[in-house]
């Protein structure tokens, strides 16, 4: 069998036209000669009556206070209903679809409830389906555990659930369709120029969705790279080819650089972070008190990111809503922190960076000709961050994105 994995969001299930744009995308890959396996998110986004943060604020309205377990049981309604309405949809036209919850497909996880992890993939069902010639329906962004307890992936699961599968039933691709045309160089509500990508590596793609890139879960882009499984990112409501995300290896050839004449990708941006300034010139010992501030965020389940280590201070950042919860903690060990809110993060994202002389100077450049001022700064091989105030992030993504010449 030749599988192939195609997955939907929830804007390409909203109506009856776009479901039908969604049966044409999977009979030609029926016509290819592909046995389908389609995976689905709810239907629609938030106000939608079967959007998954409808059903949260449904209960939400009554209490604030329901286990996740039992959220979880909610929230994995939306997919089941997309899953049963997309499957009348393919039956309507002729073609022999049948549905699989998570749980159905083999998905077994961890049993962190709400932002589950996937332990492994039992995909025997779906194979004996395929096998019989039908179309298998998947509802994504949900698993079970060992012991038959439903649970949620997390934001962006269904991009996770499609990764899963395609890696279980050794897919030949792995297409994830939204509703714009394809990876673009930034984002197009910023810069009217972004201009789509036609290929990018796996590595290119994880940094883009890790820094604020919201096309795929940087998570489903790690499972695929795990066995070298094409990724295409396409748009249900056009024919355009949309971006693929591959290995340079396994797309070009071994020795072809295909990011050879650009050295930066993308520009990604993240908004509503806060500041953390920890100062720690005059303590006695400064790598416990190091020690200490980060292991208190651990204890707290916060998320800290960007961080500078120097000899007078401690930097790093949290979200907004986590601030005061992060300062609290500090003032209780004993620390004096300081906190810059309202903060974005902005990226420059390209497998071409490494041992490039001037990309960094060239960054500083553009963002003082600009009139940002840098409040922090960090870079790895493929990625070089930079810390603004949120009311220049606009001003910082256009400038950069005009410097190093991305656009259309």
């Amino acid at each position: 069998m030749r599988v192939l994995v195609q997955k939907f969001g929830g804007t390409s299930l909203a109506t009856a036209e776009r479901r039908s744009q969604v049966a044409a995308k999977v009979s030609e890959a029926v016509r290819e000669g592909y046995s389908p396996v389609v995976v689905v998110s709810a239907i629609g986004r938030t106000g939608d009556p079967y959007a998954t943060d409808t059903f949260i604020n449904m209960v939400k309205e009554i209490s604030s206070e329901l286990p996740q377990r039992e959220l979880d049981l909610l929230i994995s309604c939306g997919e089941v209903i997309s899953g049963v309405v997309m499957v009348s949809t393919l039956n309507s036209l002729g073609f022999d679809a049948v549905l699989l919850t998570g749980g159905q497909a083999g998905i077994i996880t961890n049993d962190s409830f709400g932002d589950a992890r996937i332990i492994r993939v039992e995909p025997r069902q779906i194979v004996e389906y395929l096998k019989e010639g039908k179309v298998v329906v998947v509802t994504g962004f949900q698993g079970i555990t060992e012991n038959g307890q439903i649970t949620t992936l997390g934001r962006g699961g269904s991009d996770t659930t499609a990764s899963a599968l395609g890696v279980a039933l050794n897919a030949e691709a792995i297409d994830i369709y939204t509703d714009v045309e394809g990876i673009m160089t930034a984002d197009p509500r910023i810069v009217e120029d972004a201009k789509i990508l036609d290929v990018v590596t796996y590595n290119e793609i994880c940094q883009l969705a890790h820094q604020g890139a919201k096309v795929i879960h940087p998570r489903a882009v790690e499972i695929a790279m795990q066995r070298n499984i094409p990724l295409r990112i396409k748009c249900t409501f056009s024919n355009a080819p949309g971006t693929l995300v591959t290995s340079i290896q396994a797309d070009m050839g071994a020795g072809t650089d295909i990011t050879g004449d650009r050295t930066i990708t993308g520009i990604a941006h993240t908004l509503n972070v806060t500041q953390i300034c920890v100062p720690t010139l005059n303590l006695p010992d400064t790598l416990q008190a190091d020690k200490q501030i980060f292991k208190g965020m651990a204890l707290a389940d916060i998320s800290v990111d960007f961080i500078s280590l120097q000899p007078e201070a401690v930097l790093y950042t949290v979200r907004d809503e986590e601030a005061d919860k992060a300062v609290k903690i500090l003032k209780n060990m004993g620390f004096n922190p300081s906190i810059d809110p309202g903060c974005a993060k902005v990226s420059i994202v390209g497998a071409g960076i490494h041992g490039v002389p001037g990309v960094m100077a060239d960054m500083v450049e553009a963002l003082a000709d600009a009139d940002v001022r840098i409040l922090q700064s960090a870079d790895s091989h493929t990625t070089i961050w930079v810390l603004v105030d949120k009311e220049n992030m606009v001003k910082a993504v256009q400038a950069l994105h005009r410097k190093f010449q991305l656009g259309a």
